[in-house]
Formats: C-alpha cells, structure tokens, sequence
C-alpha cells in the first residue's frame, strides 16, 4: 500500500500548525515553507476544514488555527479523511468476470492488513509527530519526509 501525497501534505500542514499554536498560519506561509504549491495546500485545507480538524479565520490578520490539540487528532482519522481510495488490488472493470472471485483469499488477506495499518494509525496522535525538549522520541520535523521518499 503506498499513500499519496496528498495525505503527506495534509500531515505536514497539520504539523507546521501544531507547532505554531500561538498564533495564525497563512496557506502561503505554510506552502512556502515546505515547497508545495498554494492552490494543491488550499484544497488540502478546505478538506481538512470541512473534517474539522483546522479552522479558517478569514479576512486582514486571518490564518489558520488548529481546531483541536495535536494530543487529540487522530492519525488514522486524518488519513480516511484524506485518502480517496484504499483499494489494494484492482478489480475488472464493470462488465469483466474475475477469474479467481471464490478461488482466491487475496482481498481477505489485504483488508485484514488494512485494518493492521489503519490500527496502528488510529492508536497515534498528531503530538506524536512533533520534535519537542518533551517529546523527544516523537517522530520527524515538518521539514522531514512523512510519507515520500526523501
């Protein structure tokens, strides 16, 4: 299973605003620092918006805030907001029989270490990816690579 980029980005947002908490982050700030365009990061906020997990305040001075601590944002819950699509195999197109559907345990097997994966996920918060003098076993700076290959 390989996630996208998108969900790289969203976590980079996400963590560029967690340790930011004091005061608001602009999408233009944000995308400069990590080198991802503005326009790909607004439709990332406007997800992560309409999922609850940012605010956007609008306006001279507006940014955007986290809506809730990184103590209570779900890695695995960002990840089913974000992700379009977690089908590991292909199926046939509409129409095309599938020559091993009741010889094969292959989506079985697949969805069972989805449900590991996103498990795991779910059992990790947003403060965990922080490097903090608190936490210092958390995992990478906003600048590390999340999810691509660095």
């Amino acid at each position: 299973m390989r996630l996208t980029g998108m969900i790289d980005d969203a976590l980079r947002l996400l963590m560029y605003l967690a340790q930011q908490p004091d005061r608001l982050c602009t999408i233009a700030e944000i995308a400069a620092a990590h080198g991802i365009s503005e326009a790909h990061l607004m439709k990332i906020a406007h997800q992560l918006g309409l999922a609850g997990w940012i605010e956007t305040v609008r306006g001279k001075g507006g940014g955007t805030p986290l809506a809730a601590p990184p103590q209570v944002i779900s890695l695995g819950a960002v990840v089913r907001n974000i992700e379009p699509d977690f089908d590991l195999v292909e199926c046939p197109a509409d129409g095309d029989p599938c020559m091993i559907i009741g010889q094969s345990h292959l989506n079985t097997v697949l969805l069972g270490a989805l449900q590991s994966f996103m498990r795991h996920l779910d059992g990790h918060t947003l403060a965990e990816l922080l490097l903090s003098p608190g936490n210092p076993a958390a995992g990478p700076s906003p600048s590390a690579c999340v999810v691509r290959s660095c």
